[in-house]
């Protein structure tokens, strides 16, 4: 990582729902090549600090996918480590098993000379999400009040308008309440950035901005029975040195 740029750099990519079969499509798009087109792009930038996968690695559950998943990472040659969370679709266990170092960063702190970034697991025993008490007290715990916070996990933390907000976070209102609490004491909590939605969205909630992540198998459109495009897409986050983020969507 480059800590002296004036940006900090995050390539975040999301929601793969990969098969046991390379060839099996999810809601018509050919997801083990969506994802290989994505890991490709980013590969070819030379200007990336760090890479955040935000869960949803498989679609049909199989150990195969996962196995899927490290070959296309390994096929990618980054230069650094992949860091990665659970999503809804995902076993915990899998995930420890197979994304190991060196491709795999299992640490879910990341920081700079000026910017912390906690990956907090938000995967609950249903689609929805969760972020416990406990867990938001570990990341009180474990902040470097010196610097500006960007929090990552996979659901999304607020309404984004469309059918997915059913299988959002939980207890919105306690884990705001809880952001709301730490930024008091000098949190300096500036953005969190999520997956889970299959499309980016740009949302804003007590002067924190929440990016989420478009996915590299299909975007969702407004109903479940819409699909959006079935081309893969990712995120870049800019973080600056002043504190202020902003993101670029990268769409093929």
């Amino acid at each position: 990582m480059n800590n002296s740029k004036k940006t900090f750099i995050i390539a975040q990519f999301s929601d793969c729902h990969l098969f046991s079969d390379k060839q099996a499509k999810h809601l018509g798009a050919n997801v083990w090549q969506n994802l290989s087109r994505v890991l490709t792009d980013i590969a070819q930038r030379t200007n990336i600090d760090s890479i955040v996968f935000t869960g949803d690695l498989t679609q049909d559950h199989s150990e195969n996918s996962y196995q899927h998943f490290v070959h296309a990472v390994k096929q990618a040659k980054f230069s650094m480590p992949v860091y990665f969370l659970a999503g809804n679709h995902d076993d915990r266990d899998l995930l420890t098993q197979h994304l190991i170092a060196p491709t795999f960063q299992t640490n879910k702190t990341l920081d700079n000379d000026f910017w912390q970034i906690q990956l907090l697991d938000s995967k609950s025993d249903t689609p929805s999400g969760l972020i416990s008490a406990q867990k938001l007290q570990r990341v009180s715990q474990q902040m470097d009040r010196t610097k500006f916070q960007l929090l990552m996990m996979h659901h999304h933390p607020i309404d984004v308008g469309y059918y997915i907000d059913k299988h959002g976070l939980l207890a919105q209102e306690d884990f705001w309440n809880k952001i709301a609490e730490l930024n008091e004491k000098n949190a300096k909590i500036k953005g969190i950035a999520c997956g889970h939605v299959h499309r980016g969205v740009h949302l804003s909630k007590q002067n924190v901005d929440v990016y989420t992540c478009p996915a590299t198998s299909v975007q969702f459109g407004d109903t479940k029975e819409e699909i959006g495009s079935i081309l893969p897409s990712y995120q870049l986050l800019y973080l600056e040195r002043d504190g202020t983020m902003s993101r670029e969507i990268i769409v093929f």
